[in-house]
């Protein structure tokens, strides 16, 4: 990672806030679990929940005895949960030794979610990212990135998750060898591009550039300049009616590229409708295909 921000590569890793967190060494809490582990998270904060709850009831007035016996967790006690003191889904990491009061109940609940929130974002994992922090640190200075948030230390690293906004792409692409901005092709390739998922805009770019993700500053920045030429048809056929000329068939071929320039060679589809197919096509079944086109 040091290495690739170092020389300007972009990383295709999904990594979650809180570890760019730890990188910057902020410390974690309950809440940034949610942005690895969203099921734990919102788990852990119902759970949280109900102490808060027990907690105001004992500090309440009169008997609330019966009030704190009918605390549930969707409706079942904590007791049924059958929790014991091991990280959730690890079974043989154990946070607690006392063999008194390994299951979880309302009393000890408390406990139980500080062990695991510890044990997931705090000690359980220090030895680990102090080894990644110390690695990081031999390549590039680690305090010089305490300016960024950590979702700007992301786009550094990774790039921008969505890569365009539809009505800048024409002042990013150049068109060349038979194309406008004009072009009905250019047009409906653009409102395509325009309408891409975040997915669909990663497959395009991977397929296009050979990278999931557009540099800092995105398709401005893109070095060679996202370039989209005609593409004429391999299928010549003869005129039926009248025997005279050629026709091409363009909506036979699919489109190709060559990441090296940053070019697509796009046919002037008949319809936007084919257009988008065959696009969708050429990304999905052409990834790691080498070609002459």
């Amino acid at each position: 990672m040091a290495k690739a921000l170092q020389d300007g590569r972009l990383l295709d890793l999904p990594l979650s806030t809180a570890f760019y967190k730890l990188i910057l060494g902020q410390e974690l809490d309950l809440y940034d679990i949610f942005s690895f582990d969203a099921e734990l998270g919102k788990t852990l904060q119902e759970l949280l929940v109900l102490v808060h709850r027990k907690q105001f009831l004992e500090s309440s007035a009169g008997d609330n005895q019966q009030a704190l016996a009918d605390l549930r967790f969707r409706g079942a006690p904590i007791e049924d949960l059958c929790l014991d003191f091991t990280l959730p889904g690890y079974p043989e990491y154990i946070l607690k030794e006392d063999k008194e009061s390994t299951i979880v109940n309302i009393n000890n609940l408390e406990e139980y979610i500080s062990l695991v929130v510890d044990a997931t974002v705090k000690t359980g994992i220090m030895q680990q990212m102090e080894a990644f922090r110390q690695g990081f640190n031999q390549v590039f200075d680690l305090s010089s990135l305490q300016i960024f948030s950590p979702h700007e230390l992301d786009y550094l690293i990774c790039g921008r998750r969505e890569l365009w906004e539809a009505e800048t792409l024409v002042d990013h692409i150049k068109f060349d060898h038979g194309y406008t901005a004009k072009s009905p092709a250019i047009v409906n390739l653009l409102e395509i591009m325009g309408e891409f998922t975040p997915e669909q805009q990663h497959a395009f770019c991977q397929f296009v550039t050979g990278a999931p993700r557009l540099p800092p500053g995105g398709l401005a920045a893109l070095n060679p300049k996202l370039t989209i030429v005609r593409k004429h048809s391999s299928n010549v056929t003869n005129t039926a009616s009248n025997g005279t000329g050629l026709s091409e068939s363009v909506d036979d071929d699919l489109p190709s590229v060559m990441t090296c320039a940053n070019y697509l060679k796009l046919p002037p589809y008949s319809t936007k409708e084919i257009m988008y197919k065959k696009l969708l096509y050429a990304i999905n079944e052409g990834q790691g295909s080498f070609d002459l086109s």
